[in-house]
């Protein structure tokens, strides 16, 4: 049996079409995904630039200003340091006249492990929060109610502004029983202004205290406890991804088409004081 008409340029763009879209912590309005460019290989650098502050002087009329300064910056390296693949095949007798549903599906399947893995692989980036911007620890997690669940949302925010994090853009990614208690307080009902369309998408489940609220189950957690609620701007943290590989094959010992591909991507917290951490257990 022949693979007909496999196309590796079609089944690529749909392998990332579907990643993107089931994506919580690496999709767009969450992490910055300007720098991917050309990635070729693991262990590629992505160099990103920052400017520093520009001074501001006092015009004085007649009066000459002062000489143009040189711009002044940093430069941050985020690393590719991450390669994950898939490897399946459908046998002949299994595939006969049903193998483009099961191809589909199992490419299906493969983008959403892919999705999974570097989901939580973005989420760990936490632990680089910038000191102070923390509400509860490991030893003292606080343990929010439906009182006042919403309270903490708005105590997050409070520390973002401090760091005069930008207000347009923010978001909190919770546990599905912290957004159960949001569901219970009429602030967060009454202030939730997502369309039905959109809270099927991205895992969003509505607006609250200033920020696009997201559900996933893949908020860091030590064995369902001290769940690490993240709060921040997509400027916080960088992330690049590239499909390399997707290759069709005829494996030598069996009667079966084959699918492989390879994903490598990094990720990395470039902005520490733009999220706000909380570590909370259930109450």
């Amino acid at each position: 049996m022949a693979i007909d008409n496999f196309i590796p340029e079609v089944w690529s763009a749909r392998l990332l079409e579907n990643l993107h879209k089931a994506l919580v912590y690496g999709q767009d309005g969450v992490v910055n995904r300007d720098y991917e460019g050309e990635i070729k290989n693991v262990g590629d650098t992505v160099k990103i630039n920052s400017i520093g502050p520009i001074t501001i002087g006092t015009y004085t009329k007649n009066t000459d200003i002062t000489a143009p300064e040189t711009l002044s910056g940093d430069q941050t390296l985020l690393q590719i340091t991450e390669a994950k693949y898939f490897n399946f095949q459908v046998d002949d007798i299994d595939a006969a006249q049903q193998k483009p549903k099961i191809m589909d599906a199992a490419m299906r399947e493969a983008a959403y492990g892919l999705r999974d893995v570097a989901d939580q692989f973005i989420a760990s980036l936490y632990v680089g929060v910038a000191s102070g911007n923390t509400i509860g620890d490991d030893t003292n997690p606080v343990v929010p109610t439906s009182s006042d669940a919403y309270d903490y949302l708005v105590d997050l925010g409070v520390l973002l502004d401090e760091d005069n994090v930008p207000s347009d853009g923010r978001w909190v990614i919770v546990p599905p029983w912290f957004h159960g208690l949001l569901l219970k307080d009429n602030r967060f009902v009454a202030s939730g202004s997502s369309s039905a369309d959109q809270r099927l998408r991205n895992g969003q489940v509505g607006e609250a205290a200033g920020f696009m609220v997201l559900k996933s189950n893949n908020v860091p957690n030590d064995s369902g406890t001290k769940y690490k609620i993240i709060a921040g701007h997509p400027m916080a943290w960088a992330y690049a991804e590239q499909i390399l590989k997707l290759e069709a094959y005829r494996p030598e010992k069996r009667f079966a088409d084959a699918v492989k591909g390879l994903h490598v991507y990094g990720a990395k917290l470039v902005r520490p004081s733009a999220i706000a951490v909380m570590t909370a257990n259930k109450s």
